[in-house]
């Protein structure tokens, strides 16, 4: 949640989410663009429901929200921190 707001990204949590496996996951619904993505978040491991691709930490989720390459992503962490 750190890494969206970094990206200054709005993004709400699903307060009626009900983990299965993990009781610290959480589901979030971020607005990127005219679109929105909804994630589920444990710890540093992301999961990106609609696109079914998953990561871990703040540079993966930056470069599959941004549509960033590593170096990219990087430096706009960098620059927003």
């Amino acid at each position: 949640m750190a890494t969206l707001d970094a990206l200054a990204l709005y993004w709400k949590g699903d307060p009626d989410f009900v983990p299965v496996k993990d009781k610290t996951t959480v589901r979030l619904n971020v607005a990127l663009g005219g679109a929105g993505v909804e994630l589920l978040a444990t710890g540093p491991k992301w999961y990106d429901t609609r696109a079914g691709k998953g990561g871990g930490g703040a540079v993966d989720l930056t470069m599959h929200l941004l549509r960033l390459d590593f170096v990219a992503a990087v430096k706009h962490l960098q620059a927003s921190m």
